[in-house]
């Protein structure tokens, strides 16, 4: 098969790992048809076709989520982290680093 994804001999990768590295794939490519979908409706004209991509969009988002949720609950310190930035209010950056400090 001819996927790139790993950067190790994927038969010395355990199936948890070669597991983590396929949702990670699917992580990036969801964010990748977002975008698409983004830009696309950003130059379409008709009405029409660019609720079809809206919709389309919102499916990749969904999609996004539950790849992103699926690891979270395999990285705890991942969403111990995510915690203090995700959903909140104030200077992300701040936010972020406060969080970094916390789990660290």
């Amino acid at each position: 098969m001819g996927f790139d994804q790993y950067h190790e001999p994927p038969q010395e990768l355990s199936q948890e790992v070669r597991t983590f590295a396929r949702m990670m794939a699917s992580l990036i490519e969801e964010a990748e048809a977002i975008n698409w979908c983004e830009q696309r409706m950003s130059v379409e004209k008709d009405k029409k076709a660019k609720a079809i991509m809206a919709n389309a969009q919102k499916e990749e988002f969904k999609h996004f989520g539950m790849n992103l949720e699926f690891l979270l609950r395999r990285k705890k310190e991942w969403r111990e982290e995510l915690k203090g930035i995700l959903f909140t209010q104030g200077d992300i950056v701040k936010l972020g680093e406060k969080a970094e400090k916390a789990v660290d």
